[in-house]
């Protein structure tokens, strides 16, 4: 049932966004195939990270995921991110895009965000593909967050599958500016000036100073914690 729900949202938003022809039901079906192949890999990279945590929180007294959020990208974000790097829409290109299926990963702190990408290099069920540092370096608008692609098993009656898994790894101060900025950019109409581009990096910095604060607050407390470093 949830297929068949998934599959009518799919045909209904390519409808809407006119970027397919309606006779071309041999893409259309291949595409819904490996979408549903997608959500098969965001599950097997979610609950590794629930394993990961629930380990954490069962080994020791603090919980460095404070929550996970997943999703996969619908067809008309997924085809004009396609047109918007020249690439013609077709199955091949299709999985030349890497942040299909995507994991936000919200920690408490810093230290959380480099003490889980360590365990996700050691683990035997991610493959690393690319990691973007936007912490150690952050984006000229003051964006932070870890990004990793990383690749994920799917076993089907076919073979397996190794599917691309966007994971950004962040805390809940990068978090809480990331959705503002976001929210006042995006979802609204209001066009940035220069001075609210400063404010907005100017937040930034200072949320990022809170959160070096607030993570020496956290040392001081718990000085034989597992998770510094």
């Amino acid at each position: 049932m949830a297929s068949e729900t998934y599959e009518r949202s799919q045909r209904t938003d390519m409808a809407k966004s006119e970027l397919l022809p309606a006779e071309n039901q041999t893409f259309l079906r291949e595409f819904s195939k490996l979408m549903q192949c997608y959500q098969g890999a965001l599950k097997v990279a979610s609950t590794q990270l629930e394993v990961l945590d629930a380990e954490l929180r069962s080994s020791n007294a603090h919980q460095p995921i404070h929550y996970m959020e997943s999703r996969i990208k619908t067809p008309k974000s997924l085809f004009d991110k396609m047109r918007k790097k020249g690439f013609e829409i077709n199955m091949r290109n299709v999985q030349r895009i890497t942040d299909i299926a995507g994991i936000r990963v919200v920690c408490s702190y810093t230290q959380d965000i480099y003490y889980l990408y360590d365990l996700i290099q050691k683990s035997e069920c991610f493959r690393i593909l690319r990691v973007r540092d936007y912490i150690r370096s952050p984006k000229p608008n003051g964006y932070r967050s870890l990004h990793l692609v990383v690749t994920v098993p799917v076993h089907l009656s076919e073979g397996t599958l190794n599917l691309p898994v966007e994971v950004q790894l962040r805390s809940i101060a990068m978090d809480l500016w990331a959705s503002l900025e976001h929210e006042l950019r995006y979802k609204s109409d209001r066009i940035f000036s220069e001075e609210d581009e400063q404010k907005l990096l100017s937040c930034a910095e200072t949320l990022a100073v809170v959160d070096a604060q607030m993570q020496e607050l956290f040392r001081r407390e718990e000085p034989e914690s597992e998770m510094e470093g």
